[in-house]
């Protein structure tokens, strides 16, 4: 073995070993976050209450419902702020999911909480429910703050259904979704003015209010402090914006000590292009090819709004980012073959992979997915790949199928997907490492098909700009 696949390895083994002590502080947060959620509620008589039966019950069970809303909610804005310690502990496959399963959780218990202590406190007090509501509402010290927010938690989390938000454009969607940060604001307040179980001692009051305190302080320092201070300094700009297919587009951008970012292949920013009105709504967009002293590339499917305007880009405009983010690199390898899958633009972080990682002629394989042959991104370097390195290509283009796989086109609803993958491959797939990359339903869609051929979890490594 040469020097150079040694020092390989050792960067492989190195950083495994540094992810996964990212990813145990991340479970350390979960887990003692919640302890200290039981903690607090057991120290409050919610054991006590329980076996009091009747209002005291039901009231004890809404105030567990609402400190595990409280920690749930903590998590969402922690997720939201790109802290590296769930950054890179997760990655963003995970975190996606984690976003999503967070913020429905606290959603129903957040109803629950308001539900079950209202009748709770009815029963107890002989009242209507809805007397005791309103008395809740407009007698209580930061109630009407909790109430406005809880209106826009509710908004937030109606317009992130998936069948609602397929009907927004994206920049719509990304506007009403920073209203979740206000909606939190408001609702803090209750919590910490109003909450019993918080407030029954001094370390438990000063833990809620430090932890709300340090979780303001991440929003500001990793959503804005740091990709502020890490945009100046390598002046990012437009050099060149150039079609790529019938729609879509490469855009190249260039500064000073790009090599200091640290991006690897495989790996995205969040841009924001200051060319005019709209410029705070960020894009995540991965980078698609290898990087380099030439720049950053980016490969683009235009949707919408906000990535049609980038055609619209001129040469020297400014650009803010946020980034490096991802684990979807070449250090999560670990077998000799690889498969590649992507969807749309989410061929762009394969191609970069490939072209980074080493490889012999047919010891890689690309499966592309476009609903039109002619939207394919990224053909040019792609054919290269096929031509110089001995790439196996393989193109899945066409409309859905109406019936089989989810992730296969029409012209292919005779095969089911294990088959097609086992074809394709030619070989048994569990000396590969496969990295997949599209929209969340088709990737669950592939992951299926893979679990089907008892493809280990550990050798899928994906990645999806869905929330």
């Amino acid at each position: 073995m040469t020097s150079t696949a040694v020092a390989r390895g050792h960067l492989r083994t190195g950083t495994r070993s540094t992810r996964r002590w990212w990813r145990a502080g991340a479970q350390a947060v979960v887990w003692v976050t919640s302890l200290v959620v039981a903690v607090t509620w057991l120290h409050g008589g919610g054991l006590a209450s329980l076996a009091a039966g009747g209002g005291e019950a039901v009231t004890a069970l809404g105030r567990l419902a609402g400190l595990t809303s409280a920690n749930l909610l903590l998590y969402q804005v922690l997720l939201m702020a790109r802290v590296p310690v769930f950054e890179r502990g997760l990655g963003r496959d995970a975190l996606v999911r984690a976003h999503r399963t967070t913020g429905f959780w606290s959603f129903w218990l957040l109803l629950a909480h308001v539900f079950l202590v209202t009748v709770g406190y009815a029963a107890t007090g002989g009242v209507g429910a809805w007397t005791q509501l309103w008395d809740f509402v407009v007698t209580y010290p930061g109630m009407l703050l909790a109430t406005a927010g809880s209106v826009l938690l509710v908004a937030v989390v109606a317009l992130s259904v998936r069948a609602a938000r397929r009907r927004l454009r994206y920049e719509s969607w990304h506007l009403l979704h920073l209203y979740a940060y206000l909606g939190v604001g408001l609702a803090v307040p209750h919590q910490l003015w109003n909450g019993g179980d918080l407030l029954v001692s001094l370390p438990l009051t000063v833990y809620w209010w430090t932890l709300w305190a340090l979780a303001l302080a991440c929003v500001l320092a990793f959503r804005v402090a740091v990709p502020l201070v890490r945009s100046a300094r390598h002046q990012l700009r437009v050099a060149a914006v150039t079609p790529d297919g019938d729609r879509g587009l490469r855009v190249l951008l260039t500064g000073r000590r790009l090599e200091r970012l640290g991006t690897r292949a495989g790996q995205h920013f969040v841009f924001r292009f200051l060319d005019g009105p709209g410029w705070t709504r960020g894009h995540p967009f991965s980078v698609a090819l290898a990087p380099g002293p030439h720049g950053l590339a980016l490969a683009v499917r235009v949707v919408g709004d906000g990535t049609s305007r980038l055609a619209t880009l001129r040469p020297g405009t400014r650009v803010l980012v946020e980034g490096p983010f991802g684990t979807m690199t070449g250090e999560s390898r670990r077998a000799r073959h690889l498969l590649m899958l992507g969807a749309g633009a989410g061929v762009a972080p394969l191609v970069a992979l490939l072209q980074e990682q080493p490889w012999a002629g047919g010891e890689a394989t690309l499966v592309t997915r476009d609903s039109r042959p002619d939207d394919a991104l990224l053909t040019g370097p792609l054919a290269e790949l096929v031509e110089r390195r001995g790439l196996r290509w393989f193109r899945l283009d066409g409309p859905r199928a109406p019936q089989g796989p989810a992730w296969l086109p029409a012209a292919y609803g005779a095969w089911s997907g294990p088959e097609l993958l086992r074809g394709v491959v030619g070989r048994d797939l569990g000396d590969h490492d496969v990295y997949l990359c599209g929209p969340l339903p088709w990737m669950d869609a592939v992951r299926r098909d893979l679990a089907a051929l008892r493809v280990p979890a550990a050798r899928i490594h994906a990645e999806s700009f869905d929330v």
